[in-house]
């Protein structure tokens, strides 16, 4: 009956999520109210509730999820960026300490968020974001403990957590954090939940906003380093065969860049 309803009205992102978190806290209230769930654990009826999320979510996947020209334009916006930032960002430029590069943990790191779009419910794709967000936390751990350093919590959370992003260069990041935010139920967005979901906004936002200054860098050096990342990814366009022949030359180019700098 709900999903019937919801298909009478023009699609709306925020007013969807609106109706669809209130079904999701009616569902809930008559579920606890039920005479058939009065024995029910609070794990039988967070699973219930759980099912009951992902099929109303499948069922309104076309429906919510980057449904919108606009939507699709940031999702274009955040993949061209990170694709120019790809060829030149390394992680000394987001001042990230030697001690925690570990390309082991990165990969598995960039794996899961690449994951993403696998799924289409909201709780699924957040687990993909968490499982990034907790092998970069683990390793945290592990350098400090190694190490006998002090954690420094999100100032060296967040620039690697930016760095993975920029490698992994998640599909449509933009709608699947959106989505998330949306349709996940609100009473599960919190806690260590909301930390990484936050923390994945942030790094977004830097991408987006990116400058000289962010990376470390000059401004002058920065505009020269996205000059020489669009023509490479032009020439990639234009020649995918001559990929030898791009590499020569951009590797030449970098090569000023990295001089003049």
């Amino acid at each position: 009956s709900f999903l019937a309803s919801l298909s009478l009205d023009e699609p709306s992102a925020e007013a969807d999520g609106a109706r669809v978190q209130a079904f999701f806290a009616e569902m809930e209230a008559a579920i606890r109210g039920h005479p058939l769930w009065a024995d029910a654990t609070h794990q039988e009826i967070d699973h219930a509730l759980e099912g009951l999320e992902k099929y109303i979510m499948t069922k309104l996947f076309d429906r919510t999820f980057a449904a919108s020209p606009e939507d699709a334009a940031a999702d274009a916006e955040v993949s061209d960026k990170i694709g120019l930032l790809q060829r030149f960002v390394r992680p000394h430029h987001l001042d990230i300490p030697k001690v925690l590069n570990n390309e082991a943990s990165w990969l598995i790191a960039v794996k899961e968020l690449q994951k993403i779009n696998s799924f289409k419910s909201p709780w699924e794709k957040l687990l993909c974001m968490m499982s990034c967000c907790q092998v970069i936390n683990n390793l945290l751990l592990n350098v400090s403990m190694t190490n006998d350093r002090t954690p420094s919590g999100a100032d060296e959370f967040l620039p690697i957590l930016i760095y993975i992003t920029i490698k992994a260069n998640p599909p449509q990041l933009h709608s699947n954090l959106k989505f998330v935010q949306l349709f996940r139920r609100e009473t599960k967005l919190v806690s260590e939940v909301e930390y990484y979901l936050t923390n994945l906004i942030s790094a977004k936002m830097f991408i987006i906003n990116v400058n000289g200054h962010s990376l470390s860098m000059e401004e002058s050096e920065f505009q020269k380093h996205m000059e020489s990342a669009k023509l490479g990814t032009q020439m990639s366009v234009a020649s995918p065969s001559s990929s030898q022949g791009l590499a020569t030359s951009t590797s030449g180019l970098q090569k000023q860049i990295d001089a003049e700098g």
